[in-house]
């Protein structure tokens, strides 16, 4: 018996396996990821674009010439966005007995950990401009507030880079109960309050000192880096590809599922008509037994040729 062939378009009915309960979520799943692979990649986009212009602010920033901080702080208030990472001057008395330092900071070499510095510069004003001096590394007990070397005594000016005040949530996180004069963020607002004086907010990142210190001093910070963009850009082209390719694995999926199931149908087809084909010999085969052979007799009776 020969089979039919299979005619090759696809039709409505070759496709009914969509409305499954099992397909139905599966294409659910795919319309979601798409429009949320395209946000994330303009999420990383979007920083990307922030790591540019942060780059661009603080190289512009460290170029222009330094300005009295008095022009971009006050009590109470940081520099504007505009005006982190500018270079700044301050003219004042150090005020050690307010010092305090930073924890858990790293030093140059971008392992060791150890302490920020921060001594209050008081000006002439009364007002105080935190600088921090630098790094130091942590002692063998941390409980205790470590050996800082002297700052300059006298009168001095400071030229450093101006910086807004640490929020918790940047990879630090803020903690009370420390040891006196020990704090995990620079908060110049808090700082006001130990040293029951107005201060400026914000703080300086000491560059330079002028008369020079003549003993050791802290390691100062190095600038802040501006020329890394990071791997945003190409996250974010990732997601975007990652978008794209969810409905051509889709399109992959459905024309595989079409396809088995083609085969499945033609497999079950032919051993069906294969099953019809065995009944209809056999029931030949049963018809031609019914009928019975002549006798010899009447093989006998037959008249000679």
């Amino acid at each position: 018996m020969t089979v039919p062939p299979v005619s090759s378009a696809p039709s409505a009915s070759a496709y009914r396996f969509l409305l499954s309960r099992q397909w139905l979520v599966l294409t659910l799943v795919a319309l979601l990821l798409i429009p949320g692979m395209v946000r994330l990649g303009f999420w990383q986009l979007h920083r990307h674009e922030d790591r540019v212009a942060r780059n661009e602010l603080v190289a512009e920033s460290l170029a222009a010439d330094p300005v009295p901080v008095g022009k971009l702080a006050a009590p109470g208030r940081g520099p504007a966005g505009a005006d982190r990472y500018r270079r700044v001057t301050a003219t004042g008395v150090y005020d050690t007995g307010g010092e305090t330092v930073v924890r858990q900071r790293t030093g140059g070499d971008g392992r060791s950990i150890g302490y920020h510095v921060l001594t209050p510069l008081v000006r002439e004003d009364g007002t105080a401009v935190l600088v921090n001096r630098g790094w130091i590394p942590a002692g063998e007990d941390l409980t205790k507030f470590p050996e800082v070397p002297a700052p300059p005594s006298g009168e001095v000016t400071v030229t450093g880079r101006l910086m807004a005040d640490e929020k918790a949530g940047s990879g630090v996180k803020d903690k009370r109960g420390l040891p006196p004069r020990q704090v995990m963020l620079i908060d110049s607002a808090r700082m006001a309050e130990e040293l029951d004086r107005p201060v400026l907010g914000g703080y300086v990142a000491l560059e330079e000192t002028s008369p020079e210190p003549s003993a050791e001093q802290p390691e100062r910070l190095p600038e802040p880096d501006h020329s890394g963009i990071g791997p945003h850009l190409a996250y974010a082209f990732q997601w975007w590809l990652f978008a794209a390719a969810v409905p051509v694995g889709w399109v992959v999926l459905v024309r595989r599922e079409r396809r088995d199931r083609l085969a499945r149908d033609l497999g079950a087809q032919a051993a069906a008509d294969g099953r019809t084909d065995e009944r209809a010999d056999g029931e030949a085969a049963v018809g031609r037994s019914a009928v019975p052979a002549p006798s010899a007799a009447q093989t006998a009776d037959r008249p000679a040729d």
